[in-house]
This record gives structure tokens, C-alpha cells and sequence, in this order.
């Protein structure tokens, strides 16, 4: 591998030809969604995330940036961004390391064992702690309501249209006819 570029398309190509499916954002290779089940058998099985993918200038040398676009309920991942809170990612990353890695290894394991002593989400964290049983139904809850297949096709959906299609002129209390702001006399 003679130079970055090389590498992170080698990387990107690699991860599109997996059975993952690998959404490139702006026709570039630095920024892309790729389509991510929950691992069997664990709380999050049957689930299915977009996970936002940013490759720096630097990559493989420094770490992507890794985030879930549609809501999960995980110590280690914070509820309003995102953010992944993952050792491996955040501060041992190496170049030997590839985005299948991430994809196969790391993600997986994050969901499978979550570490409640270094949250992103303290609610995630305090609930695990406190009453397993209640936080593995959230889990569920959370998978029920925003991790399925319609989940992170409509969250693209959402973000160009912003569900104006949803509202009917009755539920805004406005029609056509009426006209935002005065003209002026």
C-alpha cells in the first residue's frame, strides 16, 4: 500500500463487496452509511442500524469516525449523536486494523458486552446496573421502535423531507389559501 487513498479505497471497496450495504455520501469514500444487524443472539438481534461512517485524511493511520444514525440504548453510545464510546476506535487504533474489523469485530462485541463503567449514556449505564431486567426490555423497546429495516430507510427519508408529507393542512391549522406573514401597504 503505497499511500492512504489507496488504502481507504481498498477498505471501502472491500466492506461493499461484504454483505454489507454501503451508502456512500457526496460520491465520496470519506463518508458513507453502511446497514448494521444486531449480533444473534443478543439483546439486540433482529435490530438494524445505519451506522455513519467518516474516514479522516489520515486513515488508516488515524481512527474513522463511527456513529448511529437511527436511536439505541447502549452505555457506550450516546442517545442524541450517536457517538461510539469504543476503546479500540477512540484510542488503540491501528492501521492494521480495516473497516471490516469494525463492522464484524468491534461493533459486535460492543453490543454484546457493554461497558456500564465508561458511559456515553449514564442512563443506559445507571438502568444496566441497577435493574437488568428493566434495561434489557428498554433494549428491546428501542429495537422495536427504531431499529428496523423501514427505521433506517425512513431516517434518510426524514432528514430530506422532515415528514411535511405526514401533516395534513387540518392537523397544522393552515391551507394553502392563507398566506405566511403581510404584505406590505
Amino acid at each position: 500500500m503505497s499511500s492512504p487513498s489507496k488504502r481507504r479505497e481498498m477498505d471501502v471497496m472491500k466492506l461493499m463487496m461484504s454483505d454489507y450495504n454501503v451508502e456512500t455520501i457526496n460520491d465520496g469514500l470519506n463518508e458513507f452509511n453502511v446497514k448494521f444487524h444486531g449480533p444473534k443472539e443478543s439483546l439486540y438481534e433482529g435490530g438494524v442500524w445505519k451506522i455513519r461512517v467518516e474516514l479522516p485524511d489520515a486513515y488508516p493511520f488515524k481512527s474513522p469516525s463511527i456513529g448511529f444514525v437511527n436511536k439505541i440504548f447502549h452505555p457506550n453510545v450516546d442517545e442524541l449523536s450517536g457517538s461510539v464510546c469504543l476503546d479500540v476506535i477512540n484510542q488503540s487504533w491501528s492501521p492494521m486494523f480495516d473497516l471490516l474489523n469494525i463492522f464484524e469485530v468491534f461493533l459486535p462485541q460492543l453490543l454484546l458486552y457493554p461497558n456500564p463503567s465508561d458511559p456515553l449514556n449514564g442512563d443506559a449505564a445507571s438502568l444496566m446496573m441497577k435493574d437488568r431486567k428493566q434495561y434489557d426490555q428498554k433494549v428491546k423497546e428501542y429495537c422495536e421502535r427504531y431499529a428496523k429495516k423501514e427505521d433506517i430507510t425512513k431516517s434518510t427519508a426524514d432528514n430530506e423531507t422532515d415528514d411535511d408529507d405526514d401533516i395534513t393542512d387540518e392537523e397544522t391549522g393552515s391551507s394553502d389559501d392563507e398566506i405566511a406573514g403581510h404584505a406590505d401597504p
